[in-house]
């Protein structure tokens, strides 16, 4: 019961904590409260969140545990997760300003429309930690850990970061900020890299790995990544 009273306590504090920050960051550069997009972009990436978190507390604490885990031991990954930061906190920010002085007023079938992807693509991550069980916030062999190759796993080697893809750059839609969009595309290549890092740890260490890769040829995208 303690450690499921630590676990909760975790949760809470992280996802209030990013309630926060997300909000300083849109609505301080925005200078007001009534940034419809900015509401709009944290109902639809923080109230998921509960509930995945919720699903996960009740069946799955252990995948729970992981996912709150962020501390990086390859040296590599920690420099990836750096500037994703800095990308996040950049994008924020600028949607805050666009939002502000009128750069770019982009239509509300746009803003509507990327909101249904995120949540179609949230969907999407949330069948691949159904799948996965391995599946930590940082990379690393665990302890007992096998090949998946079925479901999601079965199309793509990387079906995680397909949808993370879909809904970071669906993210800058919803806040109506074609500037920040421009700078979510930087994800793409920061992403190639971690994945680069991620199957080199994979084929030295885990078994199985190198017979997956010629299973199932494409890393994120079918017949094209």
């Amino acid at each position: 019961m303690k450690a499921d009273m630590k676990l909760v306590a975790t949760a809470g504090i992280k996802l209030l904590l990013g309630l926060v920050l997300v909000g300083i960051l849109l609505f301080l550069p925005a200078r007001t409260i009534h940034f419809f997009n900015g509401w709009l972009l944290m109902a639809v990436l923080f109230v998921p969140m509960l509930i995945a978190g919720l699903i996960m507390l009740l069946r799955s604490p252990g995948l729970l545990s992981k996912r709150l885990n962020t501390k990086e031991k390859e040296t590599e990954q920690k420099s990836v997760l750096a500037l994703s930061g800095i990308m996040f906190m950049a994008a924020f920010v600028v949607a805050g300003f666009n939002f502000r002085y009128s750069w770019v007023v982009m239509p509300l079938w746009v803003v509507y429309g990327a909101a249904v992807l995120f949540l179609l693509s949230y969907a999407m991550y949330a069948e691949v930690l159904r799948e996965n069980a391995y599946l930590s916030r940082t990379i690393e062999i665990q302890d007992g850990q096998k090949v998946v190759d079925t479901g999601l796993y079965g199309i793509v080697r990387h079906p995680m970061y397909s949808a993370t893809i879909l809904m970071f750059l669906s993210m800058p839609l919803v806040l109506g900020s074609l500037p920040s969009f421009v700078i979510m595309l930087a994800y793409i290549p920061l992403v190639a890299k971690r994945i680069r890092n991620e199957e080199r740890l994979l084929l030295d260490g885990l078994d199985g790995y190198a017979a997956y890769c010629k299973k199932v040829r494409y890393r994120i995208v079918p017949f094209v990544w």
